[in-house]
């Protein structure tokens, strides 16, 4: 809980509102929040764009402001009114709540990591009959995002077994759900999962001295053959003189049919 306040004064700014931050939001702050964009230009003008992301997190409905029946019916649900100035300058009342998390389909990546474990396990209690293999895969996905879970199951008698898998996972912090199954029952482990730092894109020079442990592709030159082997048909243009020229132009220019001739007399003889 106490990261979970840390995490709400950082977002104290419509700037730093996401759709996953916004979860960290109680709605007397929505109110302060709005009213602060008043007085920046460049929030004023992109009012409806954190509507939107309020909208996310919070139930939010326009009440008039000459029907004060319709204020107290709205308080009496747990709504927070109060009056906002949206772009177009007007001002509206709103009635806002935050979006109760009561069952699993109320579950999405953006504010999985803004419930506690002890959360988590109620919203399963509430939804549980057939044990996790119940759910479908997109709700386990979201869970596991930011949840650790393993689950175990065994007869009634052994699941509390000294020094067994139950009382392992208690001792290291998990909250567990049983889920009777006849003689058996079925234990989910949870726990939050810590937030992962997110990776850093760093650019290396050639004089930074971290390339030094980096993998460095090397040209291959083993089978390369050396300058020196490489087999040269003739001389460059440059090269060619005189003495040269009559010499090459004297190789391999025996006519076959000379040949030919010339065994033919020897054939004869």
């Amino acid at each position: 809980m106490e990261n979970m306040e840390q995490t709400e004064k950082k977002v104290l700014s419509l700037k730093n509102l996401t759709k996953s931050s916004v979860w960290d939001v109680q709605e007397n702050d929505i109110f302060r929040l709005l009213e602060s964009a008043e007085k920046d230009a460049e929030l004023k003008d992109n009012v409806r764009h954190y509507a939107d992301i309020i909208r996310s997190a919070f139930m939010v409905e326009d009440v008039s402001r000459e029907s004060q029946l319709a204020r107290m019916k709205y308080e009496k649900m747990g709504y927070k009114v109060g009056m906002v100035r949206l772009d177009d300058g007007l001002k509206s009342t709103w009635a806002i709540k935050k979006r109760p998390i009561t069952r699993v389909t109320d579950l999405t990546y953006e504010n999985i990591r803004h419930i506690t474990a002890a959360k988590l396990i109620e919203v399963l209690d509430r939804n549980f009959g057939g044990g996790w293999d119940s759910l479908s895969q997109s709700i386990k996905d979201i869970i596991e995002n930011g949840f650790d879970i393993s689950t175990t199951t065994l007869p009634k008698e052994r699941l509390h077994k000294k020094g067994g898998m139950y009382e392992k996972k208690v001792a290291d912090g998990f909250e567990v759900l049983e889920v009777p199954k006849g003689t058996w029952v079925e234990a989910i482990f949870a726990k939050a999962k810590p937030e992962a730092e997110k990776p850093r894109m760093k650019f290396n020079t050639y004089n930074d001295e971290e390339n030094e442990d980096e993998d460095v592709e090397i040209e291959d030159t083993f089978n390369k053959p050396d300058e020196d082997d490489i087999e040269i048909d003739g001389p460059n243009d440059d090269e060619i003189t005189e003495e040269n020229y009559s010499t090459m132009m004297d190789l391999g220019t025996t006519d076959p049919d000379e040949e030919a001739e010339g065994l033919s007399d020897y054939v004869d003889e």
